[in-house]
């Protein structure tokens, strides 16, 4: 939809223009999971001085800011890569900025994952490089993207943050939690 010419949507108009962030296009694409990590991470993130406090995890790209200008090429280029862990056009950027990153934060800062703790295409080549000090919200156990979605939301609009454990060790598979209470739309 997004790159779509006939398209008149704010997100896929600023695409077209030019104008547009990797931030907004995944906010759109992902809906309240997007917009959940990107609202929490800047109510949380406490990066060493110099160094973004969020990056996403980009197919080909590897970890690109959110407040990185997309071109329709771009986001083509984005999607023809399979995130799939062996694929070394998803795998050999990662593993770049992962280890460009922990150079820039050094061995003292922790790394917070605000993505899927499910999956192994994130998590293995993350733990290769981070080991221990990657961490993610224990609330995350059992939830799907929405839910997390919303917690984050809900977490960034009352300034609670949540618990971090180290992903190694962790058991990242677990029985649903509740669902969150219902909010109005002015609630968040």
């Amino acid at each position: 939809m997004v790159l779509s010419d006939r398209a008149n949507f704010t997100v896929a108009e600023k695409v077209r223009s030019g104008n547009a962030t990797l931030g907004e296009v995944f906010s759109f694409v992902s809906g309240l999971y997007f917009r959940g990590k990107m609202a929490y991470a800047e109510a949380f993130a406490s990066p060493p001085l110099g160094v973004c406090g969020s990056m996403v995890i980009t197919p080909g790209r590897g970890l690109v800011r959110p407040d990185t200008v997309v071109s329709i090429d771009d986001l083509r280029d984005i999607a023809s890569v399979p995130i799939d862990g062996p694929n070394p056009r998803y795998r050999e950027p990662l593993d770049r900025d992962a280890h460009r990153l922990a150079e820039q934060v050094g061995p003292a800062c922790d790394i917070v994952l605000l993505g899927s703790i499910a999956t192994p295409k994130y998590i293995e080549p993350l733990l290769d490089v981070f080991g221990d000090r990657l961490l993610f919200p224990v609330d995350f156990v059992g939830r799907g993207d929405m839910s997390r979605g919303g917690l984050m939301l809900r977490c960034a609009s009352s300034g609670s943050e949540l618990t971090y454990i180290p992903v190694r060790g962790a058991i990242r598979h677990g029985q649903r939690p509740p669902k969150l209470p219902k909010l109005r739309r002015n609630d968040l």
